[in-house]
C-alpha cells in the first residue's frame, strides 16, 4: 500500500528512498539488501562496490548463482575496469561448467593487474579507470587466475595445462589464501586422476580439500567427499571409500541448515551397499538422498542417482528399469571438473549385454571407435573393458579368443601399473572366464584366486555375482581347493539369489554342527539372543559364536537371510527337538 501510494503521490522520490535503504542495510550489515536497493536505485557504481566487498563471502557460501545475477545486472563496461569483479565473474561461470566469456574476462583482469606493477604498454586511460575497492582480493588475483586457467585447463581436458597452471597458482598463492591454494591443489589432483595416476590424485585433492576446510568452505569439502571416494573405489579401497562418504554425511548433518552435498553422500553410500550386496540398504540410502532433496545435492546429483538406482536394478534382475534410468541420467547428465571416468552409455552397454544383446554393445563399441588393439588409456579403461565383456558374450565360434584373451591381459597389466586394484579385480574375473571359455581350467582359477584374494579384504560381491551362472562352476572349484572358503561361500550365495541363475549346489556349503542347527531352528523363531541362550542353557556369547558360523556357513549376513538360506538349502529339516511352544518339527 505504501509502495502503490508513493508512486502515485511522490514518483520522483523512489531512487532516493531505496539508496537510503541501501546505506541502512550496509550500515546493519545487511550487504545482500544494501546491494539489492543499490540495483534498485540505478546506482551501479555504489552496487559494484559491494559486490567487489561481497564476493569473499559468497564464494565462501556457494553463492555463485547470486553473485553472477548480480554481476549480469551491472553494466559491462563498469565490469572492464574492475579487475575483482571481473575475475569474480570468470569463478561464477565457471561454476556452473560455462566458458564462454571466460578468457575475455581474464585478459581484462590480466592487462589491468598490468597497471599496478608499471607495465609501460599499459595505456594511462586504462590505469586512470582502474576501480578497485577490495584491495586484499586485488593483491590475490594473480594466484586466482592462476587458478582459473587450471580449471578452464581442465574442462578442456588440457592435462599439461592443468598441471602448470595449478602448479603456478601454489607457487603465488599466500598463506592468507587457503581457499584458493585448496582449489590449485584439487585441480591438480583431478588432472593426476585423469592420467590414471590415483594414488597421486588423492594425495593433492585431499590435500586440497585440507586447505578448503580451514578457510571455512565447508559444503566444498562435503562435495569433495565424492571425487575422493570416487578415486578410493578406482584403488579397490571400499572400506576407505565407504568411511570417507560417512565422514561427508556426518559433515553435512552437523550443519544447520543441512549443508548441500549431504544427498550426495547418500547415493554414495548406496552404491558400496550394493557391492556388498545388501539391496535393501542401498535401496534406503536412494531413498533418503531423495527424501533431502535436490536442493540438498550438488549439481550432478539427479545424474549420479538414477545411476546409482539403474545399478541395484541390474543387481535385482530388473534390466529393462535399469536401461531406463540410464537413459534419463544420460539426459540429465552435467559435466564438472572431475573426469568422466564411467560414461552412462558403457554402463548401458554392459545391461544389453546382461540381456544377450552383446550385438548392439558391439555396435555401440563401433560408434566409440574401440578395438582391441587400441592404445590404453585411463580415461578409455571402462569403455575398454565393456568391450572386452561384448566381445566375450559372443557365442564362441564367432569369438576371436587369443585377440580377447591378449586385450584383457593388456587391461590387467594396464590396471596393475596403476595401481587400480578396483579395476584389476573386474579385469581378473573377466580373465578367468576368458580362460574357462578356451578350455583352460588352471589358468581360469588362477586369474579367479587372485581376483578373490584381492577382493576379500574389502567385501567385494557384485563384481562376482553379476557374472552369472558361468561363474558359478569355477567358484565351486575354489572351494573345493580351499581357497577363502568362507567369502566363496558367500559370493556362491550371492550368484544363486541373482535373478536367472541356477541354485547354488548344497554340497559346497560346509556343513552346520547339531547345535548349530538348533541355533538355526531357534534363529526362524520369535526369540531374541538371550531368550535363545536360556532355551539352550548357555550363554549369549556361545549363541553369538554359533550365530556367526552360521552366517559364514550359508554365505549371509543377516538373520533373517539365514533363515531363509536355511529353507531354501532344506537344513532345517535335520534339526531335531520342539519348536518353541510345542510345534514338533519333522525329521524326515
Amino acid at each position: 500500500m505504501l509502495r502503490a501510494r508513493v508512486l502515485d503521490e511522490q514518483p520522483g522520490r523512489i531512487p532516493e528512498l531505496h539508496r537510503r535503504a541501501s546505506d541502512w542495510y550496509e550500515d546493519n550489515g545487511e550487504r545482500s539488501e544494501a546491494i539489492d536497493h543499490a540495483l534498485a536505485a540505478g546506482d551501479v557504481a555504489r552496487a559494484a562496490d559491494l559486490v567487489e566487498l561481497a564476493i569473499p563471502a559468497l564464494r565462501q557460501g556457494r553463492q555463485e548463482a547470486t553473485l553472477r545475477r548480480w554481476l549480469e545486472a551491472l553494466p559491462d563496461e563498469l565490469l572492464h575496469v574492475r579487475p575483482v569483479l571481473s575475475v569474480g565473474y570468470v569463478g561464477a561461470l565457471m561454476t556452473f561448467g560455462e566458458l564462454e566469456g571466460v578468457e575475455a574476462r581474464l585478459r581484462d583482469a590480466e592487462r589491468l593487474l598490468a597497471t599496478g606493477t608499471g607495465d609501460q604498454t599499459v595505456s594511462r586511460t586504462a590505469a586512470a579507470e582502474m576501480v578497485v575497492v577490495d584491495e586484499a582480493e586485488f593483491r590475490r588475483l594473480p594466484s586466482a587466475i592462476a587458478v582459473y586457467r587450471a580449471g578452464q585447463a581442465r574442462i578442456l581436458d588440457d592435462v599439461a595445462g592443468t598441471m602448470s597452471h595449478a602448479r603456478r597458482a601454489l607457487d603465488l598463492v599466500g598463506e592468507d589464501d587457503p581457499s584458493r591454494r585448496g582449489a590449485a591443489a584439487a585441480l591438480l589432483g583431478l588432472a593426476y586422476w585423469t592420467t590414471g595416476d590415483l594414488g597421486a590424485a588423492h594425495r593433492w585433492y585431499a590435500d586440497g580439500m585440507a586447505s578448503l576446510e580451514r578457510a571455512g568452505y565447508l559444503s566444498d569439502v562435503v562435495g569433495g567427499a565424492v571425487t575422493l571416494a570416487d578415486i578410493r573405489i578406482a584403488q579397490g579401497r571400499l572400506r576407505q571409500a565407504m568411511s570417507t562418504y560417512e565422514r561427508g554425511l556426518q559433515r553435512a548433518e552437523q550443519a544447520t541448515p543441512v549443508l548441500r552435498g549431504a544427498a550426495d553422500m547418500h547415493v554414495g553410500l548406496s552404491d558400496l551397499f550394493r557391492e556388498r550386496n545388501d539391496l535393501e540398504a542401498a535401496v534406503q540410502h536412494l531413498q533418503r538422498s531423495r527424501e533431502l532433496g535436490e536442493h540438498n545435492g550438488l549439481p550432478k546429483n539427479p545424474y549420479r542417482w538414477r545411476v546409482g538406482m539403474a545399478r541395484v536394478r541390474q543387481a535385482g534382475g530388473d534390466l529393462g528399469a535399469a536401461v531406463d534410468l540410464l537413459d534419463e541420467a544420460e539426459r540429465l547428465y552435467t559435466g564438472d571438473f572431475s573426469p568422466d571416468a564411467r560414461p552412462v552409455a558403457a554402463l548401458r552397454a554392459r545391461v544389453w549385454i546382461a540381456q544377450g544383446e552383446w550385438a548392439r554393445a558391439l555396435d555401440w563399441a563401433h560408434e566409440r571407435g574401440l578395438s582391441v588393439d587400441d592404445e590404453l588409456s585411463y580415461l578409455r579403461e571402462f569403455e575398454h573393458i565393456t568391450l572386452a565383456r561384448a566381445l566375450l558374450a559372443q557365442p564362441t565360434a564367432t569369438r576371436s579368443t587369443d585377440a580377447v584373451t591378449s586385450f584383457v591381459q593388456r587391461l590387467l597389466r594396464a590396471a596393475d601399473e596403476g595401481e587400480r586394484t578396483g579395476t584389476a579385480i573386474e579385469v581378473l574375473v573377466l580373465q578367468a572366464l576368458a580362460h574357462q571359455a578356451h578350455g583352460d581350467l588352471p589358468a581360469a582359477l588362477a586369474s579367479l584366486r587372485r581376483a578373490v584374494t584381492l577382493a576379500e579384504p574389502e567385501g567385494y560381491v557384485r563384481v562376482f555375482a553379476d557374472e552369472g551362472p558361468p561363474l558359478a562352476p569355477l567358484l565351486r572349484a575354489l572351494a573345493r581347493k580351499g581357497t577363502a572358503p568362507g567369502y566363496v561361500r558367500r559370493l556362491l550365495a550371492a550368484l544363486q539369489s541373482t535373478a536367472g541363475s541356477p541354485p547354488v549346489d548344497q554340497g559346497v556349503i560346509e556343513p552346520l554342527s547339531e547345535r548349530e542347527l538348533e541355533v538355526l531352528r531357534l534363529l526362524g523363531s520369535d526369540l531374541d539372543g538371550p531368550a535363545i541362550a536360556r532355551e539352550l542353557v548357555v550363554s549369549l556369547h556361545t549363541v553369538r559364536t554359533h550365530t556367526n558360523h552360521i552366517y559364514a556357513k550359508l554365505g549371509v549376513n543377516s538373520r533373517r537371510a539365514a533363515v531363509r538360506r536355511a529353507g531354501e538349502l532344506a537344513l532345517l529339516s535335520r534339526a531335531r527337538g520342539h519348536r518353541p511352544g510345542g510345534a514338533v518339527l519333522d525329521d524326515r
